[in-house]
């Protein structure tokens, strides 16, 4: 479930009270006269990502399993990778100064039925976060996880190009405190539908525009 609260999609803040509540003043009041119009478009999109994306919405806990009856799929319903694209090991999160994480989202490990008591299926996704105050350069993971790559979302100062195709194990920049979405990229994609205005005018303090693909 999206840990959002009402008012953080128009940018309103109750300046760290966490429960406002029991307050009689305007502290969790929605001023919409200042509604941040850029950061809802953002909202909007990164939600339309979910809703169009089961493998964002799974119904139980990931295992970290090899999928399919006898795991013959290989890969597990979700695989945590170093900043150096090798797969975390137990030293790596007792790691204190780590400060960089990769997480694999694999789109066959949905172990949800949809309303015809089909498997789900979806498209794998690559999410990349850096909590440094610098710029951190992350590896793509292996082929075996996708062969391809593509951008949907950026939180960072700098552009990449939604369209721009990354192949495994490339190396990825990605800005201070900021977050990237990559889509495995499949023939499929050419057929979605644009997603347009969604990146809107909203910046980060940092300045930094985030970036949204039109194709979800």
């Amino acid at each position: 479930m999206p840990m959002i609260g009402h008012g953080d999609e128009l940018g309103r803040t109750q300046n760290g009270n966490n429960n406002g509540y029991c307050q009689d003043n305007e502290i969790t009041w929605v001023n919409w006269a200042e509604a941040d119009v850029g950061l809802l478009d953002f909202t909007r999109a990164v939600s339309a990502l979910r809703a169009n994306h089961p493998v964002f919405r799974r119904r139980r806990f990931f295992s970290g399993k090899p999928v399919g009856r006898r795991g013959e799929d290989g890969l597990p319903d979700i695989a945590w990778f170093a900043a150096d694209g090798s797969e975390m090991t137990d030293e790596d999160w007792g790691a204190s100064f780590a400060k960089s994480i990769a997480v694999f989202l694999n789109g066959h490990g949905i172990p949800d039925r949809d309303l015809r008591g089909q498997r789900v299926f979806d498209d794998s996704f690559v999410l990349c976060f850096n909590a440094h105050h610098e710029p951190i350069e992350f590896t793509l993971p292996p082929a075996k996880f996708g062969e391809k790559w593509r951008t949907v979302v950026y939180t960072g100062a700098r552009q990449l190009a939604p369209r721009d195709e990354l192949p495994a194990a490339a190396r990825l920049t990605v800005d201070a405190r900021s977050t990237v979405v990559l889509q495995a990229a499949s023939e499929s994609q050419q057929s979605q539908p644009d997603i347009t205005g969604i990146a809107g005018q909203w910046r980060f303090e940092s300045g930094a525009r985030p970036a949204v693909s039109p194709r979800l």
